[in-house]
């Protein structure tokens, strides 16, 4: 996006290097960074930043409110609400797509926001590696808000920890050594020093929570949760027996499971901001748009962007027997910003923001990217190209 830094790279890229980076990058936890990695950053001018962080800030005044939490109880699903919702949510994270607008302006375009954690250890590991092979422009830097590794980490591992001793603070997932994701869950134990828990491996004795360790049973006090409790619904049946998380247990969440809901697609009706596209319920649509190819239609209740209907037609729409759990939403139309070797890529940053519970508001601390040259910003629309997966940005300081 900075075109002089573009074409540096891109004359200096060698593939042999590249190669030799992603050696690298496995040794740490062989086999298991699963998805695809690309093969450049992006470079972002001080000014999409500020307008990135304009709308996140605007985002956080919203969620800050009194009515929050009334506005997004039905944001919950039945059967799916965890005891214990007090305070704010602890992450939140915020994906941009990069467009470009009439006047042929770099403008950001929010896509979706999560209530959840992100890949916020992968993110410290991953550049490290990186730069030792690729050199960055001094006043860059893949942190946010004057953050830096160290300070990075100590914020994480508060938040994380809430002074806890490490071996009571578990990650919960389900089948974590199985999912995409697990080479952020293992960086997590690297740099927290907390277990890796599947949730058949939890426990309960009343309202306490354990998991088993050498034949002892050890505390569980807080839980850095990486459940999607949306999808465990639909893996009951494989896990057999496990404990209900639903249930008022005596232990502390990060984040609380029902930020997930709250902070989600069903916030996005409620933010007019010029980088956030207009969104309704569509239940309470009394007139469809002219031009349905203008937007999209995403359910609620969903992950990875699965059931979400690109080209829409009346015809979806009359199909669709719960319409209050649907949003249509206007297309985000990526711009092809980043030059590769055949054709552009588009692009996608997550911000991370990081709330600490003594703090008024969240903070910007990290990102992560993604490159794609598919219709859909995604693994399973990027098969077999090359200059696309998963990336991180560098911002301009």
């Amino acid at each position: 996006m900075i075109p002089e830094l573009r074409k540096k790279f891109n004359e200096n890229f060698r593939q042999e290097t590249y190669e030799a980076f992603l050696k690298d990058l496995d040794s740490k936890h062989p086999g298991h960074v699963t998805f695809r990695v690309a093969e450049t950053p992006i470079f972002i001018p001080k000014s999409f930043t500020g307008k990135m962080l304009d709308a996140c800030e605007s985002i956080v005044d919203i969620i800050k409110d009194s009515d929050f939490k009334g506005l997004t109880e039905r944001a919950i699903p039945d059967g799916e609400r965890v005891a214990g919702d007090d305070g704010w949510p602890d992450f939140i994270a915020f994906d941009f797509g990069v467009c470009i607008n009439e006047n042929g302006e770099y403008e950001p375009k929010l896509i979706e926001m999560q209530g959840f954690p992100s890949l916020f250890a992968f993110e410290v590991y991953y550049p490290e590696v990186w730069e030792k092979y690729f050199p960055i422009p001094g006043n860059f830097t893949h942190y946010m808000g004057g953050y830096n590794k160290e300070s990075y980490l100590e914020l994480l591992r508060k938040i994380i920890l809430n002074g806890h001793n490490s071996e009571n603070v578990i990650l919960l997932e389900v089948k974590p050594h199985e999912q995409k994701t697990r080479i952020d869950f293992y960086c997590t134990q690297d740099y927290l020093g907390i277990p890796v828990v599947c949730l058949t491996e939890l426990k309960a004795d009343g309202k306490n929570l354990y998991y088993e360790k050498d034949g002892a049973k050890v505390p569980v006090k807080r839980i850095y949760n990486r459940v999607i409790f949306d999808d465990l619904a639909h893996l009951k049946d494989q896990l057999g027996p496990t404990i209900d998380l639903t249930q008022p247990y005596d232990v502390e969440w990060v984040p609380h499971p029902n930020w997930f809901y709250r902070v989600s697609k069903f916030t996005l009706p409620y933010i007019n901001h010029p980088y956030v596209p207009e969104t309704f319920f569509l239940n309470e649509l009394t007139k469809l748009p002219e031009d349905l190819s203008q937007y999209v239609l995403k359910p609620l209740f969903s992950f990875a962007g699965q059931g979400v209907i690109i080209d829409v037609t009346k015809e979806d729409i009359q199909k669709i027997e719960n319409p209050e759990n649907w949003i249509l939403q206007k297309k985000v139309q990526y711009a092809d910003v980043i030059e590769t070797p055949d054709i552009p890529a588009k692009a996608e940053i997550r911000i991370f923001y990081f709330w600490d519970k003594d703090a008024q508001r969240p903070v910007p601390v990290c990102n992560l990217a993604r490159l794609s040259k598919g219709k859909m910003i995604g693994v399973r629309y990027n098969m077999d190209k090359e200059w696309v997966g998963g990336s991180v940005a560098y911002f301009e300081e």
